[in-house]
């Protein structure tokens, strides 16, 4: 059983999802690691299940309302786990920013002037705190909008309303 535990360890879902496929059609016979083996190899990629790309609706363009040009910048994983100002723990993967004066709770669409990507974030934060920025993106919403490597840019900041 060790060996074919170790074949398993790499192989495909495809080999995973035959397995599956086998033990239930087996249910009540005995089931030996060489009939393991034989469904295993047998397997094809026609057996594994495709994935489907994410279906997002991006809200109607007339759901936004406007209130801001400036710079953004981003914190990452220097503050993970710290309390926000929303009373959250700040997780750097989830999608939320920290403005000076909007609600906490809302979502702004924010767009990168430079290439056009866009990401929705919800403000959980306070700041930022450095005059010349007008948000703080999480990580993650920095590495959607592509700041990453700059550290900041020139972002459009659109309310949902």
């Amino acid at each position: 059983m060790s060996i074919l535990r170790s074949r398993l360890k790499g192989a495909p879902v495809v080999a995973a999802l035959a397995l599956a496929s086998f033990m239930t059609s087996t249910a009540g016979q005995a089931v030996t690691p060489l009939a393991v083996q034989k469904a295993v190899d047998e397997a094809t990629d026609e057996d594994a299940v495709q994935p489907q790309p994410a279906i997002v609706q991006e809200p109607a363009e007339d759901s936004f309302q406007h209130v801001g040009e400036g710079e953004a910048s981003y914190y990452g994983n220097e503050l993970a786990g710290n309390r926000t100002a929303s009373g959250e723990r700040f997780n750097p993967r989830a999608l939320t920013a920290a403005h000076r004066t909007l609600p906490l709770g809302s979502k702004l669409r924010v767009t990168n002037q430079a290439n056009g990507k866009s990401v929705i974030v919800r403000i959980n934060d306070r700041g930022p705190f450095a005059k010349a920025r007008l948000i703080d993106v999480s990580f993650a919403a920095a590495q959607e909008l592509n700041l990453i490597r700059a550290g900041k840019g020139r972002v459009r900041l659109d309310l949902l309303r």
